[in-house]
């Protein structure tokens, strides 16, 4: 069976590269694409799904910003199973920081250049406090363009989603951009920050097995 896998914003499959994945299954990757000019976010998901087969039987996992789309996708063309990591079931499950960005429309209010490379570069140094033993933090935010960039973080602040029940949430009780105590994880990576797929890829590993088996 295939395992669809989307990562976070940003990011590339680096992050989740040292993750060992049943061998009776097909990984396929899925990348992001660039948003369309005010393309809203159904359209963009319905453009994201186009490269799922559901003819037959699949998996959806998401890390990150990911987890919401594979969510999203899934609601599109269901699939056997989903798993998000790092990643939230509901809009009840945002940090406080991303409510505010609801709140006051700030996300929507920055301009594009605010997101270029430069501003890029200074996220991503933010982000080692967040992992401060990760030296490979720069080459897992690859995809940098500021339209993409701005794009995705409105349409995070915006979500809105009834938590499906039926999806398994993995989350690192460390983590800072999705905090755990606003979640029931079914699996919970003691130590995690966000960046726990790469640091914690054993453990992973082995909740993946037993999720796809």
């Amino acid at each position: 069976m295939k395992i669809y896998v989307v990562s976070g914003l940003g990011a590339d499959f680096k992050v989740l590269e040292k993750i060992k994945f049943p061998e009776h299954h097909e990984v396929v990757f899925i990348d992001w694409l660039i948003p369309e000019q005010n393309e809203d976010f159904l359209h963009y998901v319905v453009r994201m799904a186009e490269k799922i087969d559901d003819s037959e039987p699949f998996y959806l996992l998401g890390y990150s910003f990911g987890g919401i789309m594979v969510q999203e996708i899934n609601k599109l063309k269901p699939a056997r199973k989903v798993v998000i990591m790092g990643s939230i079931k509901s809009d009840r499950e945002k940090s406080r920081l991303i409510k505010t960005g609801q709140i006051t429309r700030i996300p929507k209010l920055l301009p594009v250049k605010f997101f270029n490379e430069k501003t890029t570069n200074i996220y991503s140094m933010f982000r080692k406090f967040f992992d401060p033993k990760n030296p490979r933090i720069l080459q897992y935010f690859q995809v940098r363009d500021p339209y993409y960039l701005k794009w995705s973080i409105e349409k995070i602040s915006d979500w809105k989603f009834d938590e499906n029940p039926d999806v398994i949430q993995i989350m690192g009780d460390k983590d800072i951009v999705f905090p755990i105590k606003n979640c029931r994880p079914d699996f919970t990576i003691k130590g995690g920050t966000h960046l726990f797929p790469a640091t914690k890829s054993k453990e992973v590993s082995g909740i993946l097995k037993g999720v796809f088996e």
